[in-house]
């Protein structure tokens, strides 16, 4: 199998943005799980590539669990976030270190439903909030990548800017209101002889100072990795496997806003991926599908979110 096609999920960690998770409303700019496998890396020549990334998230938070939400304390939060993403990616001719340069934007749309007991003094109150509109969008200035033969690897940075609406008080925000600069790397072995893969991505999440609530929200780690058989099917190929994530906060919240204290997340998944390679036009196109039920989670809601992205070479 030739793993030579494009890049889907460079940048879907901005499709949740403000799906609910730790620090500060529960929640960081990375989703887990979101850069995960061999579609996931740029494709190491020279072209656009258009991704189109539909999330679905349902998340709720255990009896009597508290969460920070853009300045006030809620407790039991049920979420559903919904978010279409247009990315756009470019893979330039030039090199640096070796590596084929690229840049990308992504641009999330988001409608989200927010309900909890929102605590005041002693006393709690059932609430409801809904949002739709630009989340925050997400750049990548800087993104390399190496390919020997059936190994890739490489390095990206991704920064998030806070262009979703945010309200202080709203249990649903489209946006952070902090900006959150993102250093990451990978590794992804797609076998050409007998279609298997595996993949591994790492990174660090360094968030800035909400100043609306005084909030700032602690560093974090995720790495994300799939493996999966890939088999001739049809015109194409046609890949099954599995995606598993961790995520964990590694430096406490911080700040007045920070009621609740260091509040240091994390959680852990694992499910099925199943993804399609084909030609269309003589244009390469790849969809991907998963299923990813969170599992261990700590200071954080817990759910299940599900994916599907497509995309097309040019």
């Amino acid at each position: 199998m030739k793993s030579k096609v494009l890049s889907v999920a460079i940048l879907t960690a901005t499709l949740l943005s403000t799906a609910l998770r730790a620090e500060e409303a529960g929640s960081g700019h990375y989703l887990p799980g979101a850069m995960s496998s061999f579609i996931d890396v740029p494709p190491g020549k020279e072209g656009f590539v258009y991704v189109n990334l539909f999330t679905f998230y349902n998340g709720s938070a255990t009896a009597g669990k508290q969460l920070s939400l853009a300045g006030q304390v809620v407790l039991n939060v049920n979420a559903d976030v919904y978010a279409d993403t247009s990315l756009f990616l470019y893979q330039t001719p030039w090199k640096i270190a070796g590596g084929q340069y690229a840049v990308g934007i992504a641009v999330p749309y988001v409608w989200m439903n927010v309900r909890g007991d929102v605590q005041v003094g002693a006393r709690t109150a059932a609430a409801r909030d809904t949002a739709s509109g630009l989340g925050d969008i997400s750049f990548f200035p800087l993104m390399l990548v190496w390919k020997k033969g059936d190994l890739s690897y490489g390095v990206n940075l991704g920064i998030y800017a806070p262009t979703g609406e945010f309200t202080r008080g709203a249990l649903a925000n489209l946006g952070k209101n902090f900006w959150t600069f993102e250093p990451s790397a990978y590794v992804s072995w797609l076998s050409s002889k007998i279609g298997t893969e595996v993949s591994v991505f790492a990174g660090f999440d360094f968030n800035t100072k909400n100043d609306t609530t005084d909030y700032h929200s602690g560093t974090t780690f995720h790495v994300d990795a799939t493996v999966a058989q890939h088999l001739p099917l049809g015109k194409g190929f046609v890949g099954v496997g599995a995606n598993a994530f961790y995520y964990q906060q590694i430096t406490a919240d911080s700040g007045s806003g920070a009621k609740l204290g260091g509040f240091e997340g994390r959680t852990t998944g694992v499910g099925p991926v199943l993804s399609y390679v084909t030609k269309v036009g003589g244009k390469d196109v790849v969809a991907e599908l998963k299923w990813l039920p969170e599992l261990g989670v700590e200071r954080r809601l817990k759910g299940d979110t599900i994916w599907f992205k497509a995309a097309v070479a040019f």
